[in-house]
């Protein structure tokens, strides 16, 4: 497993925050300014509420420290390339979509080193130290997430042509490298996937339901349209599972503290639709609505 987890993980991740490079414009960026309200409030729920929710869950839950910090990992997760298309299908802003994607998944290079160590603290009783420590987490993730969205957004700046033709094939790869991932991260805890299944899946289900409630709820209430709401629910409810296996692999070795990424991307899905066939229906905007 070790040219796996080693080298072939984090070059999957890799290409995946590449895909989403490509579909990135410096302008997106620019919401912040032109939509303060929305990117405000999506960023906020997404990188401290969320973590704040799973955190609080897991204190409250009786699980190993292997599973609470394996929850704490896909909690930290920014959301990744599944939710701008689910936004689509949703009748969501999808432009809204991808500039929080894009802007958590750069702020992760600080946001998960800072929280799982703090939350390692909490949970295990002992700081993040040496091989595993903050400084080394942070250079992964600069590694494999940064610069790859950087890259993608300069192809995508000085070479359109090629962006046109390769960004829908890339977006199909990216999706068939995150169903393997995942399958791998099942497969490989297969003797104990019904176990863990068990221990981690009710935990993960109620953090991806609150999240998706506090979301769409509390950008109502902060007056944000219809198809934002829309996008920023979405947004906190589909996570990057496949950065949340990464970490946990790069931290502690994979195991255990994978399989709540796993069971959380299953359930992500599940739930996802659900929130589809309710935003296509009774949540759809009228025509010419907000």
């Amino acid at each position: 497993m070790g040219i796996v987890t080693d080298i072939v993980l984090p070059l999957v991740l890799a290409f995946m925050m590449l895909t989403l490079g490509l579909g990135l414009r410096v302008e997106d960026f620019g919401r912040l300014l032109t939509q303060p309200r929305d990117m405000l409030a999506g960023i906020a729920f997404q990188l401290l509420l969320l973590p704040a929710v799973g955190f609080l869950l897991v204190t409250m839950w009786s699980l190993t420290p292997e599973i609470a910090m394996g929850v704490m990992l896909i909690a930290v997760a920014p959301g990744g390339v599944t939710s701008n298309y689910l936004t689509s299908l949703a009748r969501g802003d999808v432009a809204l979509s991808v500039s929080l994607t894009a802007i958590a998944s750069l702020l992760s290079v600080v946001t998960v080193p800072l929280v799982l160590a703090m939350s390692h603290e909490r949970i295990v009783g002992e700081a993040l130290a040496g091989e595993v420590s903050i400084g080394r987490t942070a250079l992964g993730i600069f590694l494999v997430v940064t610069i790859p969205v950087l890259l993608g957004m300069l192809i995508r700046r000085f070479a359109p042509a090629v962006t046109e033709r390769c960004a829908p094939f890339a977006t199909k790869l990216s999706t068939a490298f995150f169903v393997l991932v995942l399958a791998g991260a099942i497969l490989q805890e297969r003797d104990n996937v019904v176990a863990y299944f068990a221990e981690a899946g009710l935990v993960t289900l109620t953090l991806n339901v609150i999240m998706m409630l506090l979301a769409f709820l509390g950008a109502r209430a902060l007056g944000s349209g219809q198809a934002q709401r829309i996008s920023i629910c979405i947004e906190c409810g589909l996570q990057n599972g496949t950065l949340a296996i990464a970490v946990g692999v790069l931290l502690f070795g994979g195991g255990a503290y994978v399989i709540p990424a796993a069971t959380y991307s299953l359930i992500m899905f599940g739930t996802g639709l659900i929130f589809l066939a309710l935003a296509r229906g009774k949540l759809a905007p009228a025509p010419g609505a907000a």
